[in-house]
């Protein structure tokens, strides 16, 4: 099922258009970013049940223009042909008003013209069962179904709570070059199992995400089992002695290294404010020969994976690490102009209200050809980890701490499990 076009930016498309052409004339570069983004977060537990807007949800525009010395960016919520000339006159006297101001007070970064390619460009994304096709009461009684099996499955289960979040992106780019329109939906699902016995309580949750829509919640089910069983586990689990261990890494864990470790930490705007150890190792081994690492909406079809950034950039697939030689870092456009490198479509905003930032999509490792098994049999004492929990890291010192919920034993090559 293909995903609608925001009506909303369909409307305004053509007095954004007229925006760009109006502004043009008195500034060599303009653009303006038009969202509209609307979701719903579904949350289901014992003691109720609670629906809410996503916090992804956002709709209005910032235009974007070049000064003649650097970038100015003004927020708006609507657009009409009635004020088009009303806004234009607007950014035209704050922009130059702000640029007045600054000089001789403060210090100005200065930043070249930006370079565009002509591009029209569109991409509609395909699910299988749209939410605005479903009910809030259907997906409510999908999830309390899950809920009451996970509550059935043993005495020793106290509460199970059962999440459902869907968010349905739409969004418009327009400049003297570009034309780009893009709409998809993502969702993501959750199961947080919550047991209790002798007077200790642990939980554990399992997480479910996709370019889906309602359709995600059926992979939630067959999980629920394993999930729940893996909380009552930690009930029993001993702490970890401290120390330098061998380990092997779920790919859940691989994933949550790679994202603090060489995602946050080869962001390209902390390049800029020399906040980056990165830096001073590109071009150089940072890991083993075998280690490939990629970033990018278009290295893989995930939750962030898309056709433009919000800076207008092409979607790429970046390799940051090739065969364990440190190659690049991601990053926004602007950082781009600074550090004189090709923008790798990461410059996301948090909001149209917020400037864009150099910011992960999807951060991965490549697979190897190495076997579980042979991984296992290969450590004399060790663990092999899983159940990510969260993480921190540290660009300038490239330290990072990673949290998670198990650690197996491994002893003389294979894998310990408690009965």
């Amino acid at each position: 099922m293909d995903v609608l076009m925001s009506n909303f930016l369909n409307r305004q498309k053509a007095a954004v258009k007229e925006l760009v052409q109006k502004l043009s004339r008195r500034f060599s570069y303009v653009s303006v970013l038009g969202t509209d983004t609307l979701g719903k977060r579904y949350d289901v537990k014992k003691t109720g049940v609670s629906i809410k807007d996503s916090m992804w949800t956002e709709r209005g525009f910032v235009a974007r223009i070049y000064n003649g010395v650097n970038y100015f960016e003004y927020s708006f919520n609507d657009i009409s042909g009635d004020n088009v000339d009303e806004i234009a006159k607007r950014i035209t006297e704050i922009a130059l008003d702000s640029l007045n101001n600054m000089k001789g007070r403060v210090k100005i970064s200065s930043y070249p013209l930006i370079q565009e390619k002509e591009i029209e460009k569109s991409y509609t994304g395909q699910v299988g069962i749209d939410p605005a096709d479903v009910s809030d009461s259907d997906i409510l009684k999908k999830l309390n179904l899950v809920k009451d099996e996970g509550l059935n499955m043993s005495d020793i289960v106290v509460d199970i709570r059962a999440t459902y979040e869907c968010v349905h992106v739409s969004k418009i780019f327009i400049s003297t070059k570009k034309d780009l329109q893009q709409s998809y939906i993502w969702s993501q699902a959750y199961i947080v199992p919550f047991v209790r016995e002798n007077g200790k309580q642990k939980f554990f949750f399992k997480v479910f995400s996709g370019l889906k829509g309602v359709e995600l919640i059926d992979e939630v089910e067959p999980y629920l089992r394993e999930t729940i069983e893996t909380a009552k586990g930690l009930l029993n689990a001993d702490n970890i002695e401290p120390g330098e261990y061998d380990v092997i890494c779920s790919p859940e864990i691989t994933g949550l290294i790679a994202h603090e470790a060489f995602g946050h930490g080869v962001e390209m705007d902390m390049f800029v404010k020399r906040r980056a150890k990165a830096t001073e190792y590109i071009g150089k081994p940072v890991a083993s020969k075998y280690v490939t690492m990629h970033d990018g909406a278009s290295a893989a079809k995930e939750v962030s994976s898309y056709m433009f950034d919000d800076e207008g950039t092409l979607a790429h697939d970046t390799v940051i690490i090739d065969k364990g030689i440190l190659k690049t870092g991601i990053s926004d456009l602007l950082s781009s102009l600074k550090l004189k490198t090709e923008p790798t479509g990461n410059g996301k905003r948090e909001s149209f209200e917020r400037k864009a930032y150099s910011r992960m999509t999807n951060t991965f490792f490549s697979g190897g050809n190495d076997k579980l098994e042979d991984m296992i049999s290969s450590i004399k004492y060790g663990y092999f980890l899983d159940g990510a929990e969260s993480g921190m890291e540290d660009p300038k010192n490239w330290g990072i701490q990673c949290m998670l919920f198990i650690g197996r034993e491994i002893k003389d090559g294979k894998l310990f499990l408690r009965s």
